[in-house]
C-alpha cells in the first residue's frame, strides 16, 4: 500500500510510531516522577496510606477476560486461516487466562 507513496510520504509515515513512542515515554517518565514526589510528600507529612489491592479478584477478572478474548480469537482464527502460526494470536491470550484462573484458584483463601 505505500508502495505507490512518495519517498517523502514513506519516511513520515514510518517515523509516525517512532515518535509515539518516545512522547508516551516522556509522559510516563514525567507521571511516574510526579507519583514519586506526591508520595514522598505525603510521607513526610504523615498523611500516607498505601493502596491495597484485591488481587484475587484482579485475577479472576483478568483470566475471565482473557480467556474469552483468547478461545473467540482462536475460534476465528481457526475459521479463517486454518491451523497456522497466525493462531497463536487467540491461543496466547486463551493461555494466558487460562493461567490466571488456575491462579485464582489455586491461590490459598484468607481466613478472615
Amino acid at each position: 500500500m505505500t508502495a505507490n507513496l512518495t519517498p517523502g510520504a514513506q519516511i513520515i509515515i514510518s517515523i509516525i510510531p517512532i515518535v509515539g513512542i518516545v512522547i508516551l515515554g516522556i509522559v510516563m517518565f514525567f507521571y511516574l516522577l510526579w507519583h514519586h514526589k506526591h508520595v514522598s510528600l505525603q510521607i513526610k507529612t504523615g498523611t500516607y496510606h498505601p493502596t491495597v489491592y484485591n488481587w484475587p479478584v484482579f485475577c479472576l477478572l483478568l483470566g475471565l477476560i482473557l480467556t474469552s478474548v483468547g478461545t473467540v480469537l482462536s475460534v476465528l482464527i481457526a475459521i479463517i486461516e486454518g491451523l497456522s502460526f497466525t493462531l497463536l494470536g487467540g491461543l496466547i491470550p486463551l493461555a494466558t487466562g487460562i493461567s490466571f484462573l488456575l491462579f485464582y484458584k489455586l491461590l490459598p483463601k484468607e481466613k478472615n
